[in-house]
């Protein structure tokens, strides 16, 4: 096999992104794109090491990879059928199904919320009450903003008695580490790998999901129209799920994929990154359950979440969000069941 290097660009002022290295199979391989979340970093390696690993190439796939510019800009890529897989937050997939979007998620990677509070481990606060008089960093764009209400209920606490402040959020692990804030709220897997490894500073966590913020994070998401290819989309879930799995066994040879698609990146951050994100891949639902399998309940709780919380107003059932026609089956695809 040889390496080919596509670029490729997004058009119609949805999303620009660069085509990533890609294993070319047979001259009949289906030719496919696909758009991540964001940056090629720990939590999403899946998808260059289905690539690089010749996952794809075996299901008969030629798949060019772009890294995306957030969950939001993913799903309006595939809502317009500017790529064929993406991989977006089922919180906003749901969101932006209850505003029309023609997508559907085929298989779910993150299935618990990934979002935490997060504090500096020599901080005094030691559980959520005692964020009561202080000051929280949380970019007001973020999904976890908009669920900021759920934690807070489900900690007993009253949000009016802690201030929230708007931070940027390449700016967010900064004012944590230099106290200009008492804590921050985002996904984990983002901000404290950073903290951890690039200012020595080991953080604590509140999760989201333990205080009544559940929600399905991120997945594989398609185009409606999509859905008239099954065959396709069973072999890119199937190549994508054994890149994840395959990411986990081998710590050390996921970094060293993500730095060849992310030159920039420290490995030391992508590994945490990754084990960070491990932590979401089973639920109480999920138990024993292929990756990629999603949980009935686990999307009508994210949809509660929704309706209570992220301003969706119009009928809105779980059924409209995810199938689990797609996911591949077998003990193979089952992943660890620890968080670790």
């Amino acid at each position: 096999m040889s390496v080919k290097l596509n670029r490729r660009q997004f058009v119609g002022g949805v999303a620009a992104a660069v085509a990533m290295p890609n294993i070319v199979g047979a001259q009949s391989a289906r030719a496919v794109t696909c758009v991540s979340d964001w940056i090629h970093n720990g939590p999403n390696s899946g998808f260059p090491i289905a690539i690089e690993k010749g996952f794809y190439a075996q299901e008969g796939l030629n798949v060019s990879l772009s890294q995306g510019k957030g969950s939001a800009s993913t799903a309006q890529i595939i809502g317009s059928n500017a790529a064929q897989f993406g991989f977006s937050d089922g919180y906003v997939v749901g969101n932006s199904i209850a505003k029309g979007m023609n997508i559907k998620m085929v298989g779910a990677v993150f299935r618990s919320n990934p979002a935490a509070v997060i504090l500096l481990e020599d901080s005094p606060i030691r559980e959520p009450k005692d964020l009561i008089g202080k000051t929280i960093g949380i970019s007001t764009g973020a999904a976890q903003f908009q669920q900021w209400p759920a934690f807070v209920k489900g900690a007993k606490l009253d949000r009016n008695q802690i201030r929230v402040v708007n931070v940027d959020p390449a700016g967010a692990g900064p004012a944590l580490v230099s106290g200009k804030v008492d804590a921050i709220a985002g996904f984990a897997q983002g901000y404290v790998p950073g903290i951890e490894v690039q200012a020595k500073k080991n953080c604590r966590l509140f999760w989201y999901s333990d205080y009544g913020a559940k929600s399905v994070s991120n997945g594989i998401i398609v185009n409606q129209e999509m859905l008239k290819d099954p065959e396709v989309i069973r072999a890119f879930l199937r190549a994508s799920i054994r890149g994840f799995l395959y990411g986990r066994a081998h710590p050390e040879e996921l970094a060293e994929i993500v730095k060849k698609y992310s030159p920039s990146v420290d490995p030391n951050v992508t590994k945490r990154q990754a084990q960070l994100s491990w932590r979401t891949w089973v639920t109480p639902n999920t138990k024993g359950k292929e990756l990629g399998w999603m949980s009935d309940q686990d999307w009508k709780d994210t949809v509660e979440t929704l309706k209570n919380y992220g301003g969706v107003t119009t009928p809105l059932e779980a059924a409209q969000i995810y199938t689990n026609d797609f996911v591949p089956t077998g003990a193979e695809f089952v992943p660890p069941q620890s968080a670790g």
